[in-house]
């Protein structure tokens, strides 16, 4: 058996689930059998043929999600391909002191959840705080961004400047997608797949496009364009021969 993670006592139950549901739960879609201790909160794996090798690294993230506090339900969400986990440990900021700990637990969560929520809204992550143990879950992009804010908040920022900061970097992100969304219309997919392969593809259409706007814009009343037009390119030749 594979130790996967270990998880304080108070958050077995949840793991197993009413009547073994989240477990079962679990078990399904990784295709292994779970083993929980209840003495030492450590779980292990048994794995069955069927497992996929990406499900088993990322198997532990979700038992550490939910022993970190993070719902079964929104936890499993870790095992797709483009879901990523990161954990913040409060204690490495402020120290041990329980007072200074609770201080940076308000900093982070703020009235009523209003800096929790507006960091996840404008960076895409899910924060989930508990205990001494902060929880940033979402994609990469997403991850990079959240993280570099919950970084600021730890570090002692304004929330004024880190929401600051986010705005900035959503509007950057939306920027960039929308360049990307641009640039692959004008250079379509089934394209660059042969470009990549084959080295001065590329350059080679992009002169003959030259050429082909060159002759469309050509006055055949003008004999000096008619010729400059007729001149070969380095790359081109004829060669006569007899059918």
């Amino acid at each position: 058996m594979e130790l996967l993670a270990r998880i304080s006592k108070d958050r077995i139950g949840v793991l197993i689930g009413k009547s073994g549901e989240t477990k079962l739960e679990i078990e399904n879609v990784a295709h292994c059998t779970l083993h929980i201790d209840s003495e030492t909160g450590e779980v292990h794996a048994k794995w069955s043929d069927e497992s996929d090798p990406i499900i088993r690294i990322k198997l532990p993230d979700v038992i550490r999600a939910i022993g970190r506090g993070m719902a079964p339900s929104r936890a499993i969400n870790l095992l797709e391909d483009d879901v990523h986990l990161k954990m913040y440990d409060i204690r490495e900021w402020v120290g041990r002191q329980p007072n200074q700990i609770k201080r940076m637990r308000g900093r982070i969560i703020g009235r009523n959840g209003r800096i929790r929520e507006l960091i996840e809204e404008l960076s895409g992550v899910e924060l989930v705080v508990y205990r001494s143990t902060v929880v940033v879950v979402g994609d990469l992009d997403s991850l990079a961004i959240g993280s570099a804010a919950l970084e600021r908040v730890l570090g002692g920022a304004e929330h004024g400047t880190v929401l600051k900061f986010l705005e900035t970097e959503r509007r950057r992100q939306r920027m960039e997608r929308q360049t990307l969304a641009m640039h692959e219309a004008k250079n379509p997919s089934e394209s660059s797949g042969f470009d990549a392969l084959v080295p001065g593809l590329a350059a080679a259409r992009e002169r003959r496009n030259e050429r082909r706007f060159k002759a469309s814009q050509v006055d055949p009343e003008d004999d000096d364009a008619v010729r400059e037009m007729m001149e070969l390119a380095e790359d081109e030749s004829i060669e006569w021969g007899e059918e």
